[in-house]
């Protein structure tokens, strides 16, 4: 049986969001973030706590502590918690690991195409680079936010529309290849921050399930 709290990033859906919708899904991509998810059926009350597995903690990829963040998201999101119950800073770290996978796998035209330059994502993603001390990545990602502010919204929504393969001069326009070289590295800063956070705790599975079934006030189905 495997657990549905687990140590690797699992694939979503597209939701909608308060103001647009993230549309697009690339197979490359293990995560898509859903940007404020709203549902009647709430917990009156945050959820002011930053957990991950003790496997993710005591592995040597850092990555296996974002994803394992990642993981408690999505099934708090799963079990119709609503994103404003959920601690800020775990999604924060949530949003900029999808960033980074996408321009990882397909530099910053992908993450524009993907995201359907999502003006609150794009807020929370230059909120979190200063929080986790990323300055570099901070001023490429704002350098590169002018080029698609300097667009038309027709030549935007055309390139948004469109498929991002091909024979595409805006996706060559978007791509910027200084991401790759910058020294700063976003996973282990990331990583660093959850684990440095004073919300932050390291549980067994099943404390993890234990927990977020008294925050939800049942019991969490494990696949």
């Amino acid at each position: 049986m495997t657990n549905r709290i687990t140590d690797k990033s699992e694939s979503l859906k597209t939701q909608k969001s308060v103001q647009s919708v993230v549309k697009k899904t690339f197979p490359l991509l293990t995560i898509l973030p859903e940007i404020c998810h709203k549902s009647s059926n709430t917990k009156p009350m945050e959820f002011g706590r930053i957990i991950v597995s003790e496997t993710a903690f005591n592995s040597e990829n850092l990555q296996d502590v974002i994803h394992s963040n990642i993981s408690v998201i999505n099934l708090m999101r799963e079990e119709k918690v609503d994103d404003e119950f959920i601690h800020e800073d775990a999604l924060m770290s949530y949003y900029l690991d999808y960033y980074y996978s996408q321009c990882v796998t397909g530099n910053f035209a992908q993450f524009v195409h993907s995201s359907g330059w999502n003006s609150e994502l794009n807020e929370l993603i230059e909120e979190g680079l200063v929080l986790i001390g990323a300055q570099k990545h901070l001023e490429l990602f704002q350098q590169q936010s002018k080029k698609v502010k300097l667009m038309s919204s027709v030549k935007l929504n055309k390139f948004l529309k469109g498929k991002l393969e091909g024979v595409n001069p805006t996706r060559d326009l978007l791509n910027n290849d200084t991401f790759f070289e910058i020294e700063e590295n976003l996973v282990t800063l990331n990583a660093n921050f959850l684990k440095s956070h004073p919300d932050f705790e390291v549980l067994s599975v099943d404390e993890m399930f234990a927990t977020l079934e008294e925050f939800v006030g049942h019991e969490i189905k494990r696949d």
